[in-house]
């Protein structure tokens, strides 16, 4: 069994900056990808960042060069630094963890960009 909790959202203006947490406890496999995924009302789930145990990482096209994701392999965290907000970044973003075991999910966080 696997947990996932998220921690680090809120209310921003535009233009603010906000960083997420995920701390990951339970089985936890050696080889793994954590990533991020957020949805907005009326919207599907999407991947905004993931990162793989080798430290290799990948993001969507909307949030390259103002989000940064990372990881701390001692502690099973993984963050998302996010800079440069826009309204369209409001949505829930939820934590994910996944292996060749299983596909995990966090509860999600809130963000919302608002002046």
């Amino acid at each position: 069994q696997v947990q996932l909790v998220e921690s680090g959202g809120g209310l921003v203006q535009p233009g603010g900056s906000l960083r997420l947490s995920c701390a990951v406890s339970g089985s936890i496999f050696s080889s793994n990808v954590m990533g991020w995924y957020r949805q907005a009302p009326g919207n599907q789930r999407g991947m905004v960042a993931t990162i793989n145990s080798g430290g290799s990482t990948n993001y969507a096209d909307s949030v390259k060069g103002r989000f940064t994701i990372s990881r701390d392999n001692a502690k099973n965290m993984v963050y998302l630094q996010m800079n440069s907000l826009k309204s369209e970044d409001t949505a829930v973003y939820y934590c994910n963890y996944r292996t060749i075991l299983g596909n995990y999910w966090g509860q999600g966080t809130q963000v919302t960009v608002s002046s």
